[in-house]
């Protein structure tokens, strides 16, 4: 039975931030637990499945696109009552009303409060830094092989990376480059061996193994990148139309400014159950610190962060079964 309560007028139950895997996740557990519950969805962060091309180690789903994955996630928590706002978010911060812990959120299309917040703001393309990288972005320089792969049809590309995310986009580009060179820093691929061997295999990629990129140059757009031998030292200059860099992720966590513990690299840190440092607040997916970040790890990530956010909720209330 419901405990008499000073509640907070026109708070949600759950705010989840991150319009990805874990997110959406979240949103359809919270959705079917009859949360009062809220997506916050940036439409300035591309999300990692959104990006990809093709998924096929998901469990159930043979094959599919990041796209058709992500709009069946969102049909379906939407079936569910899961309630949608765009907004990149700025700032969270504290302000308890009556008997309640309360946490306000802000994005650039205002504010709304809740009782607890998911954090699934999932990650971005750590950049090279190196010359010409910032210069020539949208003038041969992507990070995303599904958005801009139709632009170089039967041209020269270069890839770099060595991870999955660099041999899927190196795979995908050989559907239409002329030729897709992959630099690795070192002398063997990290990616799934499924993976390799695809691209081991396919007659339109060459290697360059043990070798960073220095320099990206060219004129009104991408010509050459420099590139350095580790081993050697050796500096060689391979000419091209492109370069698609994957050299890894960043979580996106800025906006966290200290409000909850980070791992040295920026991940949030949490329990078993998803819960940050901060009490009411949990966090899925790939802004997660964790061994694998994957879309099956981020939604086993939302279901379990949506599960604790419900029983957080319901203690305050007074509603928990007992």
């Amino acid at each position: 039975m419901q405990q008499d309560k000073n509640l907070p007028a026109e708070a949600y139950d759950i705010v989840i931030i991150g319009g990805g895997p874990a997110g959406l996740t979240a949103g359809l557990y919270a959705a079917r637990g009859r949360m009062n519950a809220l997506l916050v969805e940036s439409l300035t962060v591309v999300g990692q499945a959104t990006m990809t091309e093709i998924i096929e180690n998901y469990p159930g789903i043979e094959k599919t696109t990041g796209l058709e994955f992500i709009n069946a996630c969102k049909k379906q928590a939407a079936s569910c009552g899961l309630k949608y706002r765009q907004g990149t978010v700025t700032e969270i911060s504290r302000c308890d009303e009556g008997d309640m812990p309360v946490w306000r959120i802000r994005d650039d299309n205002g504010t709304c409060e809740t009782l607890s917040v998911i954090i699934a703001s999932g990650a971005r393309p750590r950049k090279l830094q190196v010359p010409g990288e910032e210069e020539f972005l949208g003038k041969g320089v992507s990070y995303c092989a599904t958005c801009d792969a139709a632009f170089f049809r039967k041209k020269d590309i270069v890839v770099i990376g060595g991870g999955d995310a660099a041999v899927e986009e190196a795979l995908f580009l050989t559907r239409f480059g002329k030729k897709v060179t992959l630099i690795h820093r070192r002398n063997r691929l990290r990616a799934a061996n499924i993976l390799q061997e695809r691209l081991l295999a396919n007659e339109k990629m060459a290697f360059v193994w043990d070798s960073v990129v220095e320099d990206i140059a060219g004129g009104d757009k991408v010509e050459k990148v420099r590139v350095r031998n580790l081993k050697t030292e050796d500096v060689t200059d391979i000419f091209c139309d492109g370069v698609f860099i994957f050299a890894g992720w960043e979580p996106n966590t800025d906006f966290l400014k200290g409000m909850v513990r980070l791992d040295e690299k920026g991940h949030i840190i949490t329990d078993d159950g998803m819960e940050t440092s901060q009490k009411g607040v949990f966090a899925g997916g790939d802004c997660r610190s964790k061994k694998l970040h994957q879309i099956v790890t981020a939604c086993g990530d939302g279901a379990t962060a949506a599960f604790s956010a419900q029983r957080y909720v319901e203690e305050l209330k007074g509603t928990a079964y007992k």
